[in-house]
């Protein structure tokens, strides 16, 4: 057996076959959707939880750690509902409400997850807001703007030393209890406290009163410009979103303890929020709670913890697999346990480029004789995440599956593109306090216009799944009256200038060519250029070693589309400065704006544009 056809016959046994229809209507539009019924889902998360503190006291929920070299806290599913209803009562007393929402600033910990647990319990929504917000920004515009928005009766925070700048910023924006891991001496009431108090007799009135429709939590779109929107995400939302994975992933019902997730990605986002932590909570698995993340410095720390802890799946976004994969050729025994232990991989966040999915298969099979089952799925915020699956062994990278059940997918005509908008059980009912935004955001028939595009593997097989085929309004046509799919060619002009691009934003807007704005991977530009990790950014990109290779990569590019003007660039520009979170440039799982970066930097823009310019590289030929 080949090892291709290996990887198909593992992936038989870990997911259900795809049963979809596609139904072409009249008025041009395509009704795409699983002919398996969604079974029914859980009134509440909270039921989750009381489930396994019921049936598996003892078994550990959570784990995290302080540093590489520290042992991992625990807690069980037992104690979990102890102090998840310990602090529900607290919130219950302190009188928080959809109006009065309980805010997390921090990043992922125990605490973190059994206070969001505590007010979601009792039907208080839970908004967990990026750390970068406030520890990184300098204006704290956007963290003032949701502040106000969402009005909070608490907030918590790690510990409030580091947040004493955000803080200050947003103190005349509310009248919040301000509650921390570690109150550093401050006002601040310390987690521990309100975790360890008595239960109250409220807490099992309001947990009964908890229903599909009660909204669960509050997440932020990381848009570009004016005030963030605070997507609402209800109980039903959630809980299908999770039945929806189970009847896909069918390896779950019998995972049992087998269960065990290693994750970093960030409870402010859907991908790490809903669709990771929850599938843990869903199935009685063990999350453990990665320190690390794929940025220079971080990275370390989650290899250390991926060598204490190999979870049986691996999720991660493609920036992440690009480091994982220089790590996995330099530590034989790593590399062994990962493709030994791991059934399968998971890539979301951004697409994967096919560079990565060949280095991933080919490390794979010359470990251990098989390709690494690698899947995808597809969605938003606004969809809490799941819209679509890929629960089957795609051939190729870009594969986001097919529509999950009781998930329904519109397919409608946009230019030489299909528009997708989504309908189901998983889709938020709209945006806090904001209805104008809400009805803008579905169409007459109830379907959620997410703003993307798809293709099909193959129109007369739909169960082959979808791709993703760029966001609608990205996408740009040339003078010469030729579109360019923006998401196509960023995913083949990182691909092409491996490994030197860490990001692209393709521009050429009204031109006569596709042009690059490169986010370089700086520290694989300082080893093209022999310099030492301390040379300054710009002395970097500008080395002739850096040049010429990016030049190279351009003209691959070229080769490899065949010489079309929409599918290659003629010429790509460096940037020296990182992404910028304040400019709405980059979330905290490292996608890309676009539309942010193009607006920011209409200067770098403009010098791509100028046939004089010495800084932009040119395509050879």
């Amino acid at each position: 057996m080949t090892p291709a056809a290996v990887r198909r016959e593992s992936s038989r046994t870990l997911f259900a076959a795809p049963e979809i229809v596609a139904d072409r209507r009249t008025d041009g539009c395509i009704i795409v959707k699983s002919t398996a019924p969604l079974q029914p889902a859980a009134r509440c998360v909270g039921d989750w939880l009381e489930q396994w503190a019921r049936e598996a006291p003892a078994k550990v929920f959570l784990a995290e750690r302080a540093n590489a070299d520290a042992p991992w806290t625990t807690v069980t599913y037992g104690d979990a509902l102890r102090q998840v209803r310990a602090a529900a009562g607290w919130i219950l007393a302190e009188g928080l409400s959809a109006q009065r929402p309980l805010v997390i600033l921090s990043d992922n910990s125990i605490d973190h997850a059994l206070f969001a647990l505590a007010a979601m319990h009792v039907g208080v929504p839970a908004a967990a807001i990026s750390p970068a917000y406030s520890l990184v920004s300098k204006d704290f515009d956007k963290l003032k703007s949701m502040i106000a928005l969402l009005d909070p009766g608490a907030i918590y925070l790690s510990a409030t030393k580091p947040f004493a700048a955000a803080l200050a910023a947003i103190r005349p924006l509310h009248t919040a209890v301000i509650v921390a891991g570690d109150a550093d001496g401050g006002d601040a009431i310390p987690f521990r406290q309100i975790a360890a108090a008595p239960e109250s007799d409220a807490v099992a009135k309001a947990f009964a009163a908890v229903g599909p429709d009660t909204i669960a939590k509050f997440l932020f779109t990381s848009g570009s410009t004016g005030t963030p929107k605070a997507v609402i995400n209800t109980q039903r939302m959630l809980t299908s979103s999770q039945q929806a994975k189970a009847q896909t992933w069918s390896f779950l019902q019998d995972a049992g303890g087998d269960l065990v997730i290693l994750d970093w990605l960030p409870w402010s986002h859907t991908f790490g929020a809903n669709h990771n932590f929850n599938l843990v909570l869903r199935n009685g698995g063990t999350l453990y709670i990665d320190g690390g993340k794929p940025a220079p410095g971080l990275f370390a720390t989650s290899l250390a913890n991926l060598r204490s802890v190999m979870p049986t799946i691996y999720f991660n976004v493609p920036r992440g697999f690009d480091m994982l994969i220089a790590a996995l050729r330099q530590d034989d025994e790593l590399r062994r346990r990962f493709f030994g232990e791991v059934k399968f991989a998971f890539y979301a966040g951004a697409a994967l480029p096919q560079n990565l999915w060949d280095a991933m298969e080919d490390l794979s099979i010359k470990t251990v004789g098989r390709a690494l089952p690698m899947v995808s799925a597809w969605g938003s915020t606004e969809t809490s995440p799941l819209a679509t699956d890929c629960h089957f062994q795609a051939q190729r990278s870009g594969n986001i599956g097919v529509p999950i059940p009781g998930t329904e997918l519109k397919l409608v005509g946009s230019g030489d593109k299909l528009e997708v908008r989504v309908r189901g059980p998983n889709v938020t009912p709209g945006y806090w306090k904001a209805p104008e935004l809400t009805a803008q955001a579905f169409d007459a028939e109830g379907f959620y216009r997410i703003g993307d595009a798809v293709t099909f593997a193959d129109p007369d097989r739909p169960e082959l799944g979808l791709f993703f085929d760029g966001r609608v309004a990205e996408d740009f046509k040339l003078n010469s009256g030729t579109w360019v799919s923006v998401g196509t060619l960023r995913v083949a002009g990182i691909s092409a200038l491996s490994p030197l691009a860490q990001d692209i934003v393709v521009t050429g807007h009204g031109g006569d060519h596709a042009r690059f704005l490169v986010f370089p991977n700086i520290a694989a530009c300082r080893a093209q250029a022999g310099l030492p990790d301390g040379a300054d950014a710009n002395d970097v990109i500008g080395h002739p070693n850096v040049r010429a290779a990016i030049a190279a990569g351009l003209a691959k590019l070229k080769t490899q589309g065949g010489g079309g003007s929409s599918t290659h660039a003629t010429r790509a520009l460096l940037l020296a400065e990182p992404a910028s979170v304040d400019g709405g440039e980059i979330t905290d799982k490292g996608y890309i704006n676009q539309r942010a970066v193009l607006t920011r930097r209409a200067a770098a823009v403009a010098t791509l544009e100028d046939d004089t310019s010495g800084e932009w590289i040119g395509c050879p030929g």
